[in-house]
């Protein structure tokens, strides 16, 4: 078993903010969030990062942004889960998701909402993030075999990265 366990947060792409009479977990992402969502997956596929599991809020935008990564990690959307406590939940109830991931998994991509996923990477990262925009990634490595043992001690290497990021 790997010697690590990497946590990759992304926030929901850009999505409509009024639509109506559509209630605010059904919002669509709009056409800037389905192109970032493209280019930050491309980022990450680059980097070889395609991950072991994806777990995504059920509000439409932050499912549809998982689904951009998977089609462009060439994965089955049918192997994203589906977490109903990662729609308006705090940081505390994505921690108990994350730790209890089986150690099988190396490496856990989660799609979420703001203010939570800012919330949740400042609880690792010793540089605290303002905040993560849209389709916003934050990627963490942590010197541990187990999800329940990932803390700020264990922390061994994290990147922060975004649409709007010039490299």
């Amino acid at each position: 078993m790997e010697k690590y366990k990497d946590l990759y947060i992304v926030r929901h792409g850009k999505s409509v903010s009024d639509y109506g009479e559509i209630t605010d977990i059904e919002r669509p992402l709009k056409e800037r969030g389905i192109t970032d969502g493209f280019n930050m997956a491309n980022r990450l596929l680059a980097k070889d990062i395609i991950p072991d599991k994806i777990i995504s809020s059920p509000a439409i935008r932050a499912f549809h942004s998982a689904s951009i990564f998977c089609r462009a990690f060439d994965t089955s959307v049918e192997k994203i889960q589906i977490e109903d406590q990662f729609y308006l939940s705090g940081t505390s109830t994505l921690l108990d998701v994350i730790v209890n991931t089986e150690n099988s998994i190396k490496s856990l991509m989660i799609f979420v909402h703001n203010h939570n996923i800012t919330d949740l990477a400042n609880y690792f990262l010793n540089n605290e993030i303002d905040n993560i925009p849209t389709t916003g990634v934050v990627g963490i490595r942590f010197n541990t075999r187990s999800w329940s043992e990932i803390s700020q001690k264990t922390v061994a290497i994290s990147f922060f990265d975004y649409p709007k990021n010039s490299f």
